[in-house]
């Protein structure tokens, strides 16, 4: 397996699932087959380092043989990633009358910690030192905010930013004499320039052909709607799943009857999933008797989970998003895994296509093949969005 294009695997699901031993198990696995493997975490709560029994690190450490651990340092990666647009914001803060705490807390943003794992996870992949990298992502709304983010911004930013920088220059002198308050100078402009490249290069990290999500959830009612839902909003934001791992499943037997009516409601609710996530391979972890500290454990577990399968080939199938373009034939498809026609909208707004399912919403910029031409049609059909265009230009 190439060094230059590791093989990236995130786990999400909804808090309390067990990603973070499913994760890590995965990755214990990987280096025992002889394949470097990195695992790092954008959840917070740093769980990881307990699961492998090792201590954490701000760097890269050899939990295993063949196996790394990363526990991010988030505040000297922040200053880094984000420093001098921070450092202005609490200067401009503080000549506004707040004090130093409180400019301190305002100019820490809401998900800045999981949004620079992902960027220190980007700045590992380009050293070319991994086979896998595997990712032991926040609980699932989270990790949706996170994934959905880059595209988000990225409209605005390239807009803005350019001719941001221009007014700056030209309103400066005014700001300075009337309002007596510091304008960003060229280099904060930059830092907010270089993060939004990084955002939008861990977007194409992510996206592309060598990614892919895997689902973990306990068979369970609410769990498994939940992952219904992020089974579509992955899809929606271009993110591709290539399996479901069923957690913490009772074996069949034993003949008290407060195991028995569990393995019953288990095994309807592991029926459904099966349906549900059809094609996709679900992949199933009994519940065991103890949890599973460090690599012999996890290594154990591993094996179970994955039985034969290989765990580490590259994503098959289409990726959620494709256009097609064949003659007067102009068509967008997306990907839409069981969302409901009543829950999908879909709007033009100059070159740009809207689509909402449930609660979520993307932006989709066209290429410019596209955005010269007008909808000719739409249709939900087999979890796919299909979005024709007319022949013409617009």
């Amino acid at each position: 397996m190439s060094a230059e294009s590791p093989r990236i695997l995130l786990f999400t699901g909804k808090g309390g699932v067990g990603k973070t031993t499913v994760a890590a198990a995965t990755a214990t696995l990987a280096a025992r087959r002889g394949l470097k493997t990195l695992v790092v975490s954008t959840d917070t709560a740093h769980s990881l380092a307990d699961a492998l029994g090792v201590p954490g690190s701000g760097e890269p450490a050899e939990a295993a043989p063949g196996l790394y651990l990363q526990q991010v340092d988030t505040q000297r990666a922040l200053e880094r990633h984000w420093g001098d647009l921070q450092e202005y914001a609490r200067g401009l803060l503080a000549e506004l009358g707040l004090d130093e705490v409180t400019s301190e807390e305002l100019t820490v943003l809401p998900g800045a910690e999981e949004l620079i794992a992902l960027l220190e996870l980007r700045e590992q992949v380009r050293t070319g030192r991994w086979d896998i990298v595997v990712v032991d992502c926040a609980p699932t709304a989270e990790t949706l905010r996170l994934l959905a983010l880059p595209e988000a911004l990225d409209w605005h930013v390239s807009r803005l930013l350019p001719a941001g920088r221009k007014l700056m220059r030209a309103l400066a002198p005014v700001i300075r004499h009337v309002a007596r308050l510091s304008v960003p100078d060229d280099s904060v402009v930059s830092a907010g320039e270089r993060l939004h490249a990084g955002l939008m290069g861990v977007r194409e990290l992510l996206t592309g052909d060598n990614a892919s999500v895997r689902l973990v959830l306990t068979p369970e009612a609410v769990v498994v709607a939940e992952a219904r839902r992020t089974f579509t909003s992955l899809s929606l934001y271009g993110y591709r799943v290539d399996a479901v791992v069923a957690n913490r499943v009772f074996p069949e037997g034993g003949s008290d009857e407060w195991r028995r009516g569990w393995v019953e409601a288990q095994s309807r609710h592991l029926a459904a999933v099966e349906e549900s996530f059809a094609p996709l391979p679900v992949h199933k972890v009994p519940y065991l008797p103890a949890e599973p500290v460090g690599p012999e454990a996890l290594a154990a577990l591993a094996e179970e989970l994955y039985g034969a399968a290989d765990p580490f080939a590259p994503p098959t199938g289409e990726p959620p998003l494709t256009i097609r373009s064949e003659g007067d034939v102009h068509e967008l498809t997306l990907a839409l895994p069981l969302a409901d026609k009543s829950e999908v909208d879909l709007a033009r707004k100059g070159d740009e296509l809207i689509v909402t399912a449930g609660s979520y919403r993307r932006v989709l910029a066209l290429p410019a093949a596209l955005a010269r031409r007008s909808v000719r049609d739409a249709a939900l059909r087999d979890g796919h969005l299909r979005v024709r265009f007319e022949a013409g230009g617009a």
